[in-house]
Parts: structure tokens; sequence; C-alpha cells
């Protein structure tokens, strides 16, 4: 069915507005219009958007085939309607079913314009049961695209939100880690302590890993990318909040940390680092 016949173009034309309100009916029972994220109006505003680049398409575009360039404006559409789906929090089930609750309204109009011709109206019903079906698959793929990148962007703010680093001290910066180090957050680590260290022309950066349950192998190897990183912007590197637990366990696999000063909390690392900018800390008389 390369498009859709005159006479089905027709059958929803002319009964556009009683077919737009079957199909807010249908939304209205599945839920759609009881919730507030989403207005009544601006849902029939949709409806009727769709249902007209719907028909001007499917009346001269292949409706087997919803990837032509002809399909574009419609595509676009539900694209926009899928993106803002996602971002008001709404399921890809709730957004499929914009597209799949027009099924019925549509297959009702097509009984009666064709009940003259049972064979026709097979046709029909199976051309324009394809053709919305793809359409809502295009919706499916569009929210969870939306949905990954939404998850993604927020992923990449708490791993910014979880490695802050502070200004100890002048020349002294801090980095505190909380959680497993894998090699995303360490290239994140890795950018904002380095552009920190050029902003504000430290010294000395304090990777405290107090708050990293394990190490092993892996996190070793990470530390000493960041310490070389560190080194290589011209500054020295300490690490601190090495527990017996992490001592012993550092011992057991052979990891080489030579050249590398650890402390056993952050309060050392601090005069140590203190120490080597030739400053020292005093009680108030």
């Amino acid at each position: 069915m390369p498009v859709l016949p005159q006479r089905t173009i027709d059958a929803i034309t002319k009964n556009e507005q009683s077919l737009l309100a079957r199909w807010g009916q249908g939304l209205e029972t599945s839920g759609a219009t009881r919730d507030a994220r989403i207005t009544a109006d601006e849902l029939s505003r949709q409806t009727r958007e769709f249902l007209r680049l719907l028909v001007s398409t499917a009346a001269t575009a292949d409706a087997t085939n919803i990837t032509g360039k002809d399909w574009a404006d419609t595509r676009t559409f539900l694209d926009g309607l899928s993106r803002t789906r996602a971002e008001q929090g709404f399921d890809s089930q709730h957004t499929a079913n914009f597209i799949f609750s027009l099924k019925r309204p549509m297959f009702e109009e097509l009984q009666r314009a064709y009940a003259d011709s049972p064979a026709q109206l097979a046709d029909q019903l199976v051309g324009v049961s394809e053709m919305l079906d793809a359409l809502g698959m295009h919706t499916v793929r569009a929210f969870q695209k939306t949905r990954e990148d939404i998850i993604n962007r927020q992923q990449e703010e708490l791993l910014e939100l979880s490695t802050p680093v502070v200004k100890l001290w002048d020349g002294v910066l801090a980095l505190p880690m909380i959680g497993t180090l894998d090699s995303q957050r360490t290239q994140v680590v890795m950018e904002s302590l380095l552009q920190r260290i050029v902003d504000t022309g430290s010294e000395i950066a304090i990777i405290d890993i107090t708050g990293v349950p394990t190490v092993d192998t892996l996190v070793a190897q990470h530390l000493l990318k960041t310490v070389t990183a560190i080194r290589l912007m011209g500054a020295d590197c300490i690490i601190s909040g090495v527990r017996p637990q992490i001592a012993q366990t550092i011992v057991h696999l052979g990891l080489d940390l030579q050249g590398i000063v650890t402390k056993a909390n952050l309060a050392d690392a601090l005069a140590l680092a203190l120490k080597r900018l030739n400053m020292t800390v005093v009680k108030a008389s």
C-alpha cells in the first residue's frame, strides 16, 4: 500500500472532529488527561496536529516506509513529542499509547467507509495498522534515546558533584574520593583537578581515598595515572586515607606505589603539605 487511497483519506478528513473526540476519549480512559504534567488543551493540540500531519503525508507518501524523506515532518513531530514526554517523566508505554490509541477510532471510520467492500476493508485495516505500528515504534525509539541522553547527563552531573576539588590552603588542593574509582570517573577527576591546579596555581594536591571502599589493581592504576598527570602539571601529590585494610591489600597485591607519598588521614596530609610550603599552624595565645 504505497499511499492511502482517496477513499480512506476522505473517511478520515470528513470525520476529523468525531475521530479526534474518540481518540481523546481513548487517551482519557488510559489516564493521559488526568496527569497534571500535561494539560487537556496541550494534548488536544498534539492529537490534532499529528492527525493532520499523518493524513497529509500518507496521501502522497509510501505509508509502508516511514523512514522516507516525505515522512520527515511527521518524524520530527514525534521526536519532539517523545523528548517532551521523557523530560516530563512519563514512561515509554504512555508515550507509545499516544499513537496506538488512534487505532480504534481510525478502524471504526474505515469500517463505515468500506462497509460495502470487505476485501478492501481488510486491506486498509492491515495497511493502516502497520503504518501506526511503525510510527509507534519510532516514538518508542525516540523516547528511549532521549531517556538515555538524560541518564547520561545526570550521571555526568553526579560524577562532577562526587568529585569536588576543595582549596584547603593557598597552594593546597584536596580531592575527597567517595565510592568506586573507574575509568570514566578517573577521567573526570583528572580534568577537574588539573583545571583547578591551573586556575589556582596550587603546588600540592591531596587525593583523599577515605571514602573508597576497596583498592585493587585497577583502582591503583587509576590513582597512578592521576598522580602522573598532576606531576606533569608541576605539582606534588599526596594520597591520604590509606587505612590498615587498604595498606594490607596493596601489599598482598604487590602493587608498586613507590614515589607516591601516602598518609593515614587528611589531617596528616595537610600538615605535610604545609610543611613543604614552609608554613606552620600554631594555636592562638
